[in-house]
């Protein structure tokens, strides 16, 4: 009896432990001033509740965190306070991080990490994390938090972290100013997030399952105000900008060519939770370089945005329909095709307002305006493009959006004298209903979108429906896709027409009682591409197993059947050579192997290795990595991707190489340097990129840029070529620009 007794008395303390009433904090307002220097000493922290049971969401999400993790949080006015001290229980033991850089991994990091929902609809928030070294990470969260945190947001926001004797503790302090939220409530939705990489253990307040992203909003627990939230004074930052440009194409009879520029962005809070973006003469230069890549598809690639204008709210924008189907992607904002080089350029941008945020609890609005000025060079007229989307949320936590896409010219072709086109624009109009439980095992999606242009010749729409049921050991997948053959997103990105798409998935998940292995996941995939006329065009199977160690290495292999009907000729050695004919099918099979080492180690190094058939011939990859960081000033990384391709005669066969130095340096934590060294056979280029940034005051930078482009051949030969230095010149460029964000 006393045993049994003492059975039940111990589930009720765990128990009680385990749900941490209900998952609540409350929060209270302090009048006395808090120093971040990483020591909680203020009268301020004394008086606050502290949150300690924290329970594991990884390796296992059904028992207490082995390590101890304690929160403390308060506020004032001006905005929100945040303590937090990380227990250690392997001081022997050196914390892992990934250099002194802004915005880390917080999976691949000894990091600390809340997500806020200040709006309570499970949708959208914010969260922010630091590591051991004091090291900033903020992003956005959308979709629910499901797919993780956007990095590529920035505010300001302030912290300091402090490593001592078997701990390493932190203060943080978010500005009201910095995040948007609705006014005159006494509750948001909160949770707390702690990676101690030294074990692979990660652990949160509010339980989270194992198979969802540690951000998911759906888990937050409560924060209760003592009083209402309100906005404190002005919200206005003013982001001007001056650079300096200095370029020489070797090839343009011209030489050296020198260009100054300035201009400025503006962020204007018209409410607490409704925000006004302004440019005006944007630069839009990319100061980070996208990674080069063997393209051997028939298709183009989708790079994502990462220009600051665009970010806040970008979900609003940028998840209309889906990833293949994109009414509007912001990348294609200034983009006109230059017929004299046959590619695609980057134009200038005048200026451009974007509204976006809250209206209130059921609404969100976004609208976008920007124009690009006339181009004579490429016969390119002056052209207006404008977004419009609207927002309103239903049951839980889904929403259905309606938005207009549009593109209009506004000048005349040739002198650019305005003059309202009639006939040239280019418009898309749908709808979105996105849906998600209150849980988030079961999300899904249905669209229907209509492009329009000034011939309407039929077949112009698109639509499709997902649904994605994820438990613990069950993830399946269903998602329909039609493209209509004269759907004509411009400002978008649909790199297929004419389509039918089926696209099914099934996973199985099993999590071993092992002290190695963390779980073995099974998988298999479908995506079939049918004409618009029921004929199968393509079908991609993949059949996967994967294995996750608790030493956070991982294995995969997968076995991979692909049947293609060419509907437009093509040559499979990527050298515009002897073409395969239309109408042609081919059944190919293909295995590929991939090991990631210890990513706590210093060194770590991974490999990707796959090989079969090939339309009618053979290809063999292989993609090498290997990293060395010494913490925390950086880390040197080298990747090596190198295709073969063999093909019966008369097609040739290719060897494409992509080889990839990469060094970051982080003197200190307002001090950056990058050196990336891009060889691309089959894009004949050598590009060098440096770039040296200093972060001078918060969100405020001084960046050095200097690029150089050679040709180079399809094998290293060029590269020992005493002349290839002087003979193989394409061009260079030296960038100075100076950024300050001003706060009003």
């Amino acid at each position: 009896m006393k045993t049994k007794l003492f059975i039940v008395l111990f589930i009720l303390c765990f128990w009680n432990g385990f749900t941490q009433e209900n998952d609540t904090y409350y929060i209270n307002k302090t009048d006395s001033k808090i120093e971040l220097d990483g020591i909680l000493d203020e009268e301020a922290w004394k008086n606050c509740q502290v949150l300690s049971n924290f329970v594991q969401q990884l390796p296992y999400d059904t028992s207490l965190a082995q390590t101890k993790t304690e929160v403390l949080l308060t506020y004032s006015d001006a905005g929100l306070y945040v303590a937090v001290i990380c227990y250690d229980n392997h001081p022997d033991k050196s914390y892992t991080i990934q250099s002194l850089k802004r915005d880390f991994s917080f999976p691949a990091s000894d990091a600390f990490q809340f997500s806020i929902d200040p709006y309570g609809d499970l949708t959208n928030g914010f969260a922010f994390g630091i590591n051991p070294y004091g090291v900033q990470r903020e992003g956005m969260l959308s979709g629910g938090g499901s797919f993780g945190v956007s990095t590529d947001w920035d505010c300001k926001w302030y912290s300091k972290a402090k490593i001592l004797e078997g701990k390493w503790q932190a203060e943080m302090f978010i500005p009201f100013k910095s995040i948007r939220f609705k006014e005159g409530v006494c509750g948001w939705k909160m949770n707390f997030a702690r990676n101690n990489y030294k074990i692979n253990e990660t652990s949160v307040w509010s339980p989270v399952p194992r198979n969802f992203n540690v951000a998911a909003l759906a888990f937050c627990g409560d924060l209760k105000w003592d009083e209402e939230v309100n906005k404190s004074g002005t919200n206005i930052s003013i982001i001007p900008y001056v650079s300096g440009r200095v370029t020489e194409d070797f090839s343009d009879p011209e030489g050296t060519q020198y260009k100054a520029n300035g201009g400025f962005d503006a962020k204007i809070g018209i409410t607490s939770s409704l925000n006004l973006d302004l440019t005006v003469n944007p630069d839009f230069s990319q100061v980070e370089v996208d990674n080069q890549v063997t393209n051997i598809s028939r298709f183009s690639l989708f790079f994502p945005e990462k220009r600051q204008f665009f970010i806040e709210n970008s979900d609003l924008f940028g998840n209309m329909g889906f990833r293949k189907i994109r009414p509007f992607f912001s990348r294609r904002i200034g983009i006109a095709f230059n017929p004299t080089t046959g590619i695609y350029e980057q134009q200038p941008i005048l200026g451009g307002a974007r509204l976006s945020g809250k209206l209130n609890k059921d609404w969100r609005l976004g609208a976008l305006n920007m124009t690009t000025p006339f181009n004579r060079s490429i016969s390119q007229p002056t052209q207006n493009y404008s977004v419009l989307v609207l927002q309103r949320q239903v049951l839980t936590n889904s929403n259905i959006t309606a938005f207009v896409v549009n593109r209009q010219a506004l000048s005349t072709d040739s002198t650019g004298d305005f003059y309202y086109h009639p006939s040239n624009f280019n418009r898309v109009v749908g709808a979105d209903f996105n849906y998600a439980s209150k849980d988030n095992k079961f999300i899904g999606k249905a669209f229907i979108h209509q492009s329009i242009d000034a011939k309407n010749p039929g077949r112009q729409g698109t639509n499709a429906t997902f649904f994605l049921y994820n438990s613990q050991k069950w993830r399946l997948m269903w998602n329909h896709e039609y493209i209509g053959r004269n759907y004509n997103a411009e400002v978008g990105f649909v790199p297929r027409l004419g389509v039918y798409r089926l696209e099914p998935e099934i996973v199985y998940r099993i999590y071993p009682t092992s002290k190695k292995i963390i779980s073995h996941i099974f998988s298999l995939y479908e995506d079939a591409y049918f004409s618009d006329t029921f004929n199968l065009i393509d079908a991609y199977t993949q059949l996967s197993y994967n294995i996750n160690f608790f030493n956070t290495s991982s294995i995969e292999v997968q076995a991979k059947n692909i049947y293609t009907l060419l509907r437009f000729d093509f040559d499979p050695s990527g050298k515009d050579s002897v073409r395969l004919m239309t109408g042609t099918d081919y059944n190919n099979y293909q295995f590929s192997f991939w090991y990631g080492s210890d990513q706590r180690k210093k060194f770590t190094y991974s490999l990707y290795a796959e090989g079969g058939s090939y339309f009618n011939g053979e290809i063999y990859r292989v993609n090498p990595a290997l990293s060395y960081r010494f913490q925390p000033y950086g880390s040197f990384g080298l990747a090596l991707d190198q295709t073969e391709i063999r093909l019966p005669d008369p097609y040739l066969d290719a060897s494409w190489t992509v080889f990839g130095p990469k060094m970051e340096l982080t003197v200190t934590s307002k001090l950056f340097f990058n050196l990336f060294l891009q060889y691309n056979s089959q894009a004949n280029n050598l590009n060098l990129n440096s770039r040296l940034q200093w972060r001078f005051a918060p969100l405020s930078d001084l960046f050095i840029v200097y690029t150089d482009n050679y040709y180079a051949q399809s094998d290293f030969q060029s590269l020992s070529n005493p002349d290839f230095m002087i003979n193989g010149k394409k061009n260079r460029a030296l960038v100075l620009k100076l950024v300050y964000w001003f706060s009003v």
